[in-house]
């Protein structure tokens, strides 16, 4: 399973990356503003900085939502860095989008869905990735989880080489699900990845060695 985190903080990201674990990132414009970055040249910085820091894989997302809009804005996004992938919207002009990235071989991340049907749709396409919503179908009392799991058998079925990357991933339990079912990436915060490294029990198991060694070495003998 990939690990994409979802920001647009550079320290965080540099923190994902000097974990080890990440592959990715994910970003849209509300996580650009709750950075401050606003404005086209700021933006496209921005995302350069954030190419700068990772190996591979990071979404950029298209403003427009006409097909020639999105066309002139994502392959503007594409020609900041080959790591760059164009997220675009689920809407009919954003599949004739996928279809014709596809062909210009430039690596696509479809974002916004919230249903098999449309993530069948932008596999046929092109999309090398579709991004199902989990945490804001939890929040409308939906199973998130499942729509994975529909995703997941639909491509399995067809061979598909799309990717599943599980977004508005909120917390642990949300990883270790998408997991079992067999989603390709996750992204989410950087505080639901770390929330992965904790166990009380490797706690008070850590703090009992500790404790045992600090005694063993108060009864060797000083020399």
């Amino acid at each position: 399973m990939k690990f994409f985190i979802d920001t647009a903080n550079l320290a965080q990201i540099k923190e994902a990356q000097d974990l080890g674990i990440l592959d990715g990132v994910t970003t849209n414009p509300t996580l650009m503003a709750k950075e401050g970055i606003t404005g086209e040249e700021n933006v496209m910085a921005h995302y350069k900085a954030i190419c700068d820091i990772v190996d591979d894989k990071v979404s950029a997302e298209v403003i427009s939502t006409d097909y020639e809009g999105m066309i002139a804005e994502g392959e503007k996004l594409a020609a900041i860095d080959k790591k760059i992938v164009v997220k675009i919207p689920m809407i009919k002009d954003g599949i004739k989008a996928l279809k014709y990235f596809s062909k210009k071989g430039i690596r696509t991340n479809c974002t916004l869905i919230f249903s098999a049907g449309q993530a069948l749709l932008a596999a046929k396409a092109g999309a090398t990735y579709v991004s199902p919503f989990v945490g804001r179908l939890d929040d409308i009392s939906t199973d998130g989880t499942q729509l994975i799991e529909d995703i997941r058998i639909i491509f399995d079925n067809y061979g598909y080489e799309t990717e599943i990357l599980a977004a508005s991933v909120r917390h642990p339990m949300h990883i270790i699900s998408c997991a079992k079912i067999g989603a390709d990436v996750m992204t989410g915060p950087l505080s639901a990845i770390l929330a992965l490294l904790k166990h009380p029990l490797t706690d008070s198991g850590l703090a009992q060695f500790l404790a045992d060694h600090a005694k063993a070495a108060d009864l060797v003998p000083a020399k």
